[in-house]
């Protein structure tokens, strides 16, 4: 069946991502970026009384040049923290990887598997992990080995002969992920209407004060940002503001 189109764009309709559902974890690579994607999704969800967590591989640590990275991992898990509660998060694990270097492989599968065993959600979310983002600018390596190396993990949590070493004091393997979201990816062909929560998502993002000061971005705008990339969504699904996801599903032959 041929997708349906749009009226005011001439890519195919965002299809409704699927709420039924009640765990999620959302592993990325540095505090912040959940803010810079999705922060109001999260928002919706946990005002229909989902449990969402996050995890953060990194604590951005090298994300501010007239920062120590010692004082900025504190002072950006302490961001991080604030915003996550403006969006009904309560749980938000550091897992304190080398920020700026992360690299796709074993170490960071086993560590985002050992988050995964842990809270044992129904969804992941992570961010976009492709080469770019739509032909405006390339990604950044951290995102990309985080998003790659989830989706392994996701898998690897499930296998009880991998990473066998943590399946201990009552830890079990865990293969009830249903499915992998990666936020903003330029292969999203879903969305969910955050236009009731688009201001949460605004305010979350606020809260990054000392790193968006530290990148000399004086006169950013959070609103204005979120909103371009949010409104364009929102016309692929017929609302103001939306939030768009790739979706990879982890059953067998879907």
């Amino acid at each position: 069946m041929l997708a349906r189109m749009t009226a005011t764009d001439d890519r195919p309709a965002l299809q409704p991502i699927r709420e039924d559902w009640d765990t999620a974890l959302c592993v990325v690579a540095h505090p912040d970026d959940m803010e810079f994607g999705a922060a109001a999704a999260v928002a919706r969800w946990t005002r229909q009384g989902k449990k969402i967590v996050y995890c953060m591989v990194t604590s951005g640590e090298a994300g501010i040049d007239g920062m120590h990275p010692e004082q900025c991992a504190k002072t950006r898990e302490a961001e991080q923290v604030e915003s996550a509660r403006i969006v009904g998060v309560d749980v938000v694990d550091f897992l304190r990887l080398p920020d700026g270097i992360l690299e796709y492989g074993v170490p960071l599968r086993r560590a985002i598997a050992a988050e995964v065993r842990k809270h044992r959600p129904d969804i992941v979310v992570t961010n976009n992990f492709r080469d770019g983002w739509g032909g405006r600018a390339l990604n950044q390596a951290d995102h990309i080995a985080t998003g790659k190396a989830t989706l392994d993990a996701v898998r690897d949590a499930g296998n009880r002969w991998i990473f066998a070493e943590q399946l201990v004091d009552g830890t079990e393997p865990w293969g009830g992920v249903q499915e992998v979201w990666a936020a903003g990816s330029p292969g999203a062909e879903h969305g969910v209407d955050i236009t009731d929560t688009f201001d949460l998502g605004v305010e979350s993002l606020r809260t990054h004060r000392a790193y968006i000061d530290g990148l000399g971005w004086e006169h950013f705008d959070p609103a204005e940002f979120l909103a371009e990339a949010s409104r364009q969504a929102g016309a692929r699904m017929g609302v103001t503001h939306a939030t768009m996801f790739e979706v990879f599903s982890m059953g067998w032959g879907d």
